[in-house]
């Protein structure tokens, strides 16, 4: 990684948690502290276990968290996009990340150290109450993705997989703004590459979707929808 300038006032990331904030004079010497860098594709820059050396935000780029599963195996638990928060699970709690990320693409980071954090949150009420909010509704995501994941079968959850990137990153030219080898795809729908690959093929041949390379696009949202909905995907 390689230190790059990125300037948060004039940070077009309207959804970035600092950001919403630069509005509270109190920021200003906050943000001076921040560093920012350049990840590289593929590169990573959390180590699960590792200690915690405060919080990312993705000034650009796309990043997958990744989690250590049975038998060693690293399994996707979210991704993200300009904007969203890196790091925040095991911030004030374990002192230890409890999760890894690596940058799907070329990617500028910014980070608060520790202590940085710290100030923050002693210092701007404001801001120490969204990020309480911020919490609370993450944890809540987390809790109805548990409840139903396991409810599904894996070509739900591939299906279920499809439109949270759909609507994550939308669609360019009639495909998903990302993209993911098979593996990921696998990897974050808890299942084998090989039956990942078998469900897109289906998927494809009943004209569900379409694959230009390793990029997928959705060609019937509707349908796609209707195979979920038993699950609450509203």
């Amino acid at each position: 990684m390689k230190e790059e300038s990125a300037i948060c006032y004039t940070c077009i990331n309207e959804n970035c948690f600092i950001k919403k904030h630069l509005h509270l004079e109190q920021m200003r010497q906050f943000v001076l502290k921040k560093k920012s860098f350049v990840c590289k594709k593929s590169d990573q820059f959390i180590t699960e276990g590792a200690p915690l050396q405060g919080l990312y935000f993705i000034c650009s780029g796309k990043v997958k968290t990744v989690k250590t599963g049975i038998n060693g195996r690293e399994q996707i638990v979210r991704l993200t996009k300009n904007g969203d928060t890196i790091g925040f699970r095991g911030f004030g709690t374990s002192k230890r990340y409890l999760i890894g990320a690596y940058a799907l693409e070329d990617s500028v980071l910014c980070n608060f150290s520790n202590e940085t954090m710290l100030e923050i949150l002693q210092t701007v009420p404001e801001f120490t109450y969204a990020l309480m909010l911020f919490y609370a509704d993450e944890l809540n995501k987390s809790e109805n993705n548990i409840r139903k994941i396991a409810h599904m079968n894996v070509r739900e959850r591939v299906i279920d997989l499809l439109l949270y990137i759909h609507r994550k990153f939308g669609q360019i030219n009639g495909l998903i703004d990302i993209e993911l080898s098979r593996k990921e795809i696998a990897d974050f729908a808890g299942t084998t590459e090989e039956q990942a690959i078998r469900i897109l093929s289906s998927l494809k041949k009943e004209t569900l979707i379409k694959t230009v390379g390793k990029r997928i696009g959705i060609l019937a949202i509707p349908e796609l929808r209707t195979e979920i909905m038993e699950h609450k995907y509203f």
